[in-house]
């Protein structure tokens, strides 16, 4: 596996823009995750089929926080629909393929996939508890 690339170590040590960027990139989050991009193969109407048992794969993952976060892609340009994004916590790229490749989408031949590591560098996440009905929502 590649060494992970410190955008800030690539500019040359006289570069006056890298202690600034240094300075901003310091208290970055810097979670490497796991992106798995799944694409429909030629036939997305097993998507159906299969969902279900590809449903209870993914909230396994969810409850063993192995899963980050997961869900299709609305239709594209194309009106094609059965793509998906996985985002995996994994030790390595080889740990997030194994989990990838026990997918039942996978497994049953509808979709493939490629992975790429992901460096969670800024965003937020907005939760909002309501203690009277014990309701959790994200913003």
């Amino acid at each position: 596996m590649k060494p992970q690339i410190d955008i800030a170590e690539t500019l040359q040590p006289d570069d006056a823009e890298a202690e600034v960027l240094a300075a901003l990139m310091r208290p970055m989050l810097k979670k490497r995750l796991f992106v798995v991009l799944s694409v429909v193969g030629k036939y997305p109407e097993l998507i159906r089929r299969h969902l279900v048992e590809h449903l209870h794969y993914v909230i396994e993952l969810e409850k063993a926080d192995v899963l980050f976060a997961s869900g299709p892609f609305s239709a594209g340009e194309d009106g094609r629909l059965g793509d998906g994004l996985t985002i995996l916590r994994a030790e390595n790229v080889e740990a997030a393929r194994a989990i990838a490749e026990q997918d039942p989408f996978v497994r049953h031949g509808v979709r493939t996939f490629t992975i790429r590591e992901w460096t969670v560098n800024e965003g937020s996440v907005s939760m909002k508890v309501h203690l009277s009905d014990q309701s959790v929502s994200l913003a």
